[in-house]
């Protein structure tokens, strides 16, 4: 079987569409990696960092509305000199023949089918991306939870400073307080956390059987989400990319005549118009240098053969939650700097390695000794677990 990887005809090829679609992510990567270096002189844009996804959401609403608004197409898809077209499908009578014949038809695209567009190109994304990393926190917690368990009673290190009366916290106190809007912000996080996996396998799945037909020329829809919206892509004619130019003009000279006021306010609001229109035009070029800058240094830093032969790199492991007290263990002192078991200031200051608290060295050598456990939390342990601190040297 024969597929089609040239450039004839007005239906793309799979590997313009891939790389259409691949696209956004590769200028998600170069955004994310110039601002990582940039906050690194620049503090303030740590705060851009913080709210990623909120910010090329943003970004990508500006440039695919006037992508859309403009060409017709999507922000990849004009880069790739693609087009969307609105699908009718015709059904004509032959005269020779009783046998029906279907032909498809293409159109401009409609405002509704400009808007929903807009939708499956960023709000959807938005909202996955959400769900994404809303998933990875509540895996991770239930990690912890597997690992260290959700035990109520827990060492809190803020009230230790505060030197209350009694050392063991109970954070079970704590959830008469609870707000409903916090209750029903974590059982929301549960159902995503049970529920993504699922909706991201369907999608998945979707998304690769639509793939898989459109390389097999099965079906002229790329994706679910314009079989959705009965919109075909395709390719631009060379009078169009010609007329491209011609058309943005009109556009942009249609909008200053519809201007309302008196003569000041028309200059002022035409000056903003073409401010707005030269900063669109030169973000465009820059996202598309930023995105070749980066493919060129992933490139030259990391080549295909050492990405494959790489290691995995995985992330190091959450730092273990604080001990649980036991509730028939000696109280804490509220200076920080006082042995628990001798009242005074520590001398020798040592860990028992089982609960990491600290205590004088011939104090707990004494307790271990003879009762083979933490004085705080009961957990056994030997002398030999006893370690010596020497943060004063």
């Amino acid at each position: 079987m024969l597929f089609q990887v040239g450039g004839q005809g007005d239906r793309p090829t799979f590997f313009e569409m891939a790389a259409a679609q691949q696209l956004p992510s590769s200028l998600r990567a170069a955004l994310t990696y110039s601002l990582g270096v940039l906050a690194l002189r620049r503090p303030f844009l740590h705060k851009v960092l913080d709210y990623e996804d909120e910010f090329f959401a943003f970004l990508m609403l500006i440039l695919e509305t006037h992508s859309l608004r403009t060409t017709d197409a999507s922000f990849a898809e004009s880069l790739y000199g693609l087009r969307r077209r609105a699908v009718k499908i015709k059904v004509k009578q032959e005269n020779t023949r009783s046998d029906l014949g279907d032909r498809i038809r293409h159109s401009g695209l409609e405002k509704h089918q400009k808007v929903l567009s807009v939708a499956f190109l960023v709000v959807l994304p938005y909202f996955k991306s959400k769900m994404h990393s809303i998933y990875n926190k509540e895996r991770e917690a239930r990690l912890r939870a597997t690992l260290w368990g959700d035990g109520d009673e827990r060492y809190d290190d803020a009230d230790y400073l505060d030197g209350g009366s009694s050392s063991v916290v109970s954070t079970s106190g704590s959830d008469v307080g609870t707000s409903v809007g916090t209750v029903l912000k974590k059982n929301i996080q549960k159902i995503i956390g049970a529920c993504y996996p699922w909706l991201h396998a369907g999608n998945e799945g979707l998304s690769f059987a639509y793939q898989l037909l459109y390389l097999l020329d099965a079906t002229g829809f790329y994706s679910l989400g314009l079989h959705a919206l009965g919109i075909h892509v395709c390719r631009a004619t060379g009078q169009e990319l010609m007329d491209t130019s011609s058309k943005i003009s009109k556009i942009r000279s249609r909008e200053r005549e519809r201007l309302r006021g008196p003569p000041w306010l028309k200059a002022v609001q035409g000056a903003l118009l073409s401010c707005t229109y030269t900063v669109l035009d030169y973000a465009q070029t820059g996202l598309i240098a930023a995105v070749f800058f980066f493919k060129m240094m992933e490139w030259w830093y990391q080549s295909a053969e050492e990405r494959m032969s790489a290691p995995t790199v995985y992330p190091p492991p959450p730092p273990p939650p604080p001990p649980r007290i036991a509730k028939e263990g000696i109280p804490l002192p509220p200076d920080r700097a006082t042995c628990p078991l001798c009242s005074q200031k520590r001398a020798n200051p040592s860990v028992l390695a089982v609960s990491g608290f600290v205590f004088c060295y011939a104090c707990i050598f004494k307790y271990v000794s003879q009762y083979k456990r933490c004085p705080v939390t009961l957990l056994p342990g030997t002398v030999d677990q006893i370690r010596r601190l020497f943060h004063d040297v």
